[in-house]
């Protein structure tokens, strides 16, 4: 029995026989031998499993609460079937005109797609691949926020927001006020929020959009939240659909941090995608299903909606993907594997938390080993030491087979975005870690198109001139301290 406990039931032992100490300690490791058999059972993963039975057998107690408290697997456990559900009886015209759709745009746009064609192929049955599309790249807060405000300001009948972070501060309050004026006028305002991310939104501000008829929701309402495992599974999408035919996706939450003119603190370098045509419908399907799941509120399909015609047209062919405890895969990480298996010249990723799980960074690998140029850019300067440390925890396997790896120092990095072999761009919302491929509400898009991808491959490379190319030598020689904490934080890895 562990110190602890035996502390803890010492007391005991004055007033009862040793004999109870003994039918308490039986008592835990049967529990502790349960729990464990369950965690084995639950977890999808075998390096998750391993590292909850290390804190259930490490940690007396704490480790059980917190495992109980975040550890659930809720996509093999079905929590959000009810979101399923909804999603199928809702929309049964809108998938079979996606599938049919892309059919049409794959045989329409082989040049386009090139060798990417299984990646897109892949995702057809979950994803809808359209052509027609205009996107523009929005290079961090005072490139996004004036685009988003003059969007919110045309809309005519809808707007649709959907965001992890919202913040009560300068921006939040500017697009606040732009929602409330536009639900006076009528304009149909829904607007859902993480209640972990989007705290704030608890006091004063939301009780103002609601005043002002904006339809304001929490994803998931947390009552507890040390011991909320719904904490764990949390809506990190950032999404805007204006009229159904003006969308933002990316990694830009809206806070004032995003916005590098407001004074002297952290640099923080992101990126967003403005998308105008098609993919728009994406979108909006995956606001509109999540929607009906945390409101109640029940929207059918109509073409106010969904305005855009699907017939075929010149413009950029794009794929947004979603992934989360609501679907049966991780089509994101799946989606990244396979364009980086694809991928035959260069691959630049950009991520502020790499945890890759052993898909990532096998797939990683194996690029780097065929002759593919891997760069990698990742922070230098980073929000969470503890995540920083566990993330170089895997440089080293990288560094061995040629991925170069840059660590930005201007600021703090939070872009998540990925360029293949200068023909596929993608933008979104997902980290390169287990809490993005497996716990949270995601969704990026996927551009088939040179142009954008030679537009984000510039970005990508001046970025580089802000970061310093880590030598494998010289990384070998960090101080024995580091390397510890590193291998160490490593066995969580899978927690984070």
């Amino acid at each position: 029995m562990p110190s602890s406990l035996l502390l803890l039931f010492a007391p005991l032992e004055v007033l009862f026989p040793i004999e109870l100490s003994t039918l308490l300690a039986v008592a835990y490791a049967v529990l502790v031998a349960a729990l464990c058999l369950f965690i084995i059972v639950d977890s999808r993963t075998p390096s998750k499993a391993l590292a909850y039975v290390l804190l259930v057998v490490a940690l007396p107690l704490v480790g059980a609460i917190f495992y109980l408290s975040v550890g659930i697997n809720y996509r093999k456990r079905k929590i959000y079937r009810k979101k399923l559900d909804i999603d199928e009886r809702t929309y049964p015209e809108l998938l079979q005109r996606a599938i049919g759709y892309t059919q049409q745009v794959r045989a329409q746009q082989g040049a386009e797609l090139a060798h990417f064609a299984p990646l897109a192929q892949q995702l057809a049955g979950v994803c809808l691949l359209s052509q027609g599309n205009r996107t523009h790249l929005l290079c961090n807060g005072e490139s996004k926020f004036p685009e988003v405000l003059a969007a919110l300001e045309a809309a005519q009948h809808h707007i649709h927001l959907e965001y992890y972070i919202f913040n009560d501060d300068g921006i939040g309050r500017r697009i606040a006020e732009v929602l409330m004026r536009k639900a006076r006028e009528g304009v149909q305002v829904r607007f859902i929020y993480d209640d972990y991310g989007s705290a704030s939104l608890r006091r004063g501000l939301g009780k103002e959009l609601l005043a002002a008829g904006v339809e304001a929701f929490p994803f998931r309402k947390i009552l507890l939240l040390f011991l909320a495992n719904g904490m764990n599974y949390r809506n990190h999408r950032k999404i805007i659909v204006v009229d159904g035919r003006v969308g933002f996706v990316g990694g830009i939450n809206v806070s004032d941090k995003y916005i590098n003119a407001n004074g002297p603190g952290l640099y923080w370098r992101d990126e967003h995608l403005r998308i105008d045509g098609p993919a728009v419908l994406s979108l909006q399907h995956i606001f509109l299903t999540d929607w009906n799941f945390c409101s109640g509120l029940r929207i059918a399909f109509n073409e106010a909606h969904f305005p855009l015609s699907v017939d075929a047209m010149p413009g950029e062919v794009v794929q947004v993907v979603s992934s989360g405890p609501d679907s049966d895969h991780p089509d994101i990480l799946y989606a990244l594997v396979q364009a980086i298996l694809l991928s035959r010249s260069h691959i630049r990723l950009t991520t502020p938390y790499f945890i890759p799980d052993k898909s990532l960074l096998d797939a990683l690998c194996i690029a780097a080993r065929s002759g593919v140029t891997v760069d990698l850019l990742v922070p230098g300067i980073s929000d969470s030491w503890i995540v920083n440390t566990t993330s170089r925890s895997y440089y080293s396997e990288l560094l061995a087979v040629g991925v170069r790896i840059h660590a930005y120092r201007k600021g703090f990095v939070h872009a998540k975005t990925a360029v293949f072999d200068g023909r596929v761009a993608m933008v979104g919302t997902a980290n390169l870690d287990h809490r993005s491929f497996d716990l949270n509400f995601e969704v990026n898009a996927f551009v088939y198109h040179a142009a954008q991808a030679a537009e984000l491959a510039a970005e990508f490379d001046r970025d580089l001139q802000d970061a310093d190319l880590i030598d494998p030598e010289q990384w070998a020689k960090r101080p024995v301290a580091q390397r510890i904490a590193e291998r160490i934080l490593h066995l969580f890895g899978a927690l984070m």
